[in-house]
């Protein structure tokens, strides 16, 4: 059975993808997944999309608002314009979206049926019922907008779908895979993103199966019986308690992580893992002379673009455990309102030429420049318990001052 992942607290944030970001999110989020399909394959994939935290991680690295919800539309956005043409080659297809494109998952997931044998009937039915689970039966105040169901050629799946609460000012994300799911009502989930905002109702709960039974006799003993359970109780002055199963003490013992998405735009220091930064800089530092001495002739830039690609090495290989601080992986390529730093264009630009040579030359059996890359990850988590390095303030100062060099950009315009 899938297990729960974790939760966040997932802040709206106002504003809009620029046409320049969202290009280059799709260019660089289509050849990570092309790299761990090729790496791990198809079934991977789809476990990391179903994994909250690496998802946050991977929209980080892509120079997405490091915190806010919009991760979500824009990950799954880029995802869609990217691996489109690739599909029959990858053999992955992302259906549904946001708004009016989420309710077109069934009619593409026909399309994706007739092009690859797949029975979509079944597809189509989990699709609606993911969607009425974490809608109707689990009723936590939050009205979905967002549903993306990406299956493989396997007929394996994973949905990835978003709900808002308007008055609270935040986002709930839920993850589900198909993977050893054997029922849609008994904690399918493996995992749910979103502050706790008090007692829900979730009728997709294992325990909750006595109270599914009973609302099915309510509904086939019609209205009367209905009404008059609801009088006498409301009579009686006493509350309806729903799920008396699920009181806190009657909850099992469970260890998963759970991550908070602080409501603050800026990135500060207490929302990375200082050590895990610093290795990753000392990794790109260590290997980059040895394994992209031809890039590193590019003066600064060259530098500046191998460590980018060792927190991109980190999403392609790292063990889920290094995922817990997503606020570290802006530092990878900046953020579009400036936070960490503006967006280096000229970095972010070299990262996808770099990565792209990689993996169409691992697709032709070479494997050299994507064993490099992943030198890059083996070597920060080497040296992770062992390396310091300058203050977290001043790394943003030092990203901030050379930004122009490197092309920054923010949607207010270039980086002065």
């Amino acid at each position: 059975m899938p297990q729960r992942t974790g939760s966040a607290d997932l802040p709206l944030h106002g504003g809009h993808v620029p046409a320049w970001l969202s290009a280059r999110m799709a260019r660089l989020g289509g050849v990570i997944a092309q790299a761990i399909v090729h790496h791990y394959g198809r079934a991977e994939l789809l476990r990391r999309l179903s994994h909250p935290f690496w998802f946050q991680s991977f929209g980080a690295v892509m120079g997405m608002d490091w915190h806010s919800s919009g991760i979500t539309t824009s990950v799954i956005g880029a995802l869609k314009r990217a691996l489109t043409p690739l599909q029959a080659e990858l053999g992955i297809y992302v259906c549904g979206g946001k708004g009016a494109r989420s309710r077109r998952t069934p009619q593409e997931l026909v399309v994706v049926g007739e092009r690859t044998g797949l029975d979509a009937g079944p597809l189509s039915r989990a699709s609606r019922l993911v969607a009425k689970v974490d809608s109707a039966a689990v009723q936590d105040g939050y009205e979905l907008y967002l549903h993306a169901f990406v299956v493989s050629v396997d007929g394996d799946w994973c949905v990835v779908q978003q709900g808002m609460n308007e008055q609270r000012r935040e986002a709930r994300r839920y993850h589900w895979l198909s993977e050893g799911l054997r029922s849609f009502l008994d904690s399918p989930h493996t995992g749910i993103e979103g502050r706790n905002q008090g007692s829900i109702v979730n009728l997709a709960d294992a325990r909750a199966a006595r109270n599914r039974r009973a609302g099915v006799e309510l509904v086939n003993a019609g209205p009367d019986r209905t009404l008059r359970v609801l009088k006498r109780i409301g009579g009686a002055g006493a509350s309806l308690a729903l799920f008396p199963e699920l009181e806190p003490d009657a909850l099992p013992a469970c260890d998963v992580p759970r991550l908070q998405m602080p409501r603050h735009h800026d990135v500060r220091a207490g929302d990375v893992v200082l050590r895990r930064l610093h290795a990753a800089l000392r990794a790109a530092a260590d290997r980059g002379p040895q394994d992209f001495a031809e890039l590193l002739l590019t003066p600064g830039v060259g530098a500046r673009t191998v460590a980018a690609l060792a927190f991109v090495a980190e999403v392609l290989h790292g063990a889920p455990a290094r995922f817990s601080d997503p606020a570290r992986f802006s530092f990878a390529l900046g953020g579009k309102d400036g936070q960490p730093f503006p967006v280096p264009l000229r970095v972010y630009d070299e990262t996808i030429r770099v990565l792209k040579q990689a993996v169409d030359q691992a697709k032709l059996g070479r494997e050299e420049k994507v064993a490099a890359i992943r030198r890059l990850d083996e070597q920060a988590c080497a040296i992770d318990h062992a390396v310091a390095g300058p203050s977290f303030e001043k790394l943003i100062e030092v990203e901030r001052e050379r930004s122009r060099e490197y092309g920054g950009r923010t949607v207010a315009g270039p980086a002065r």
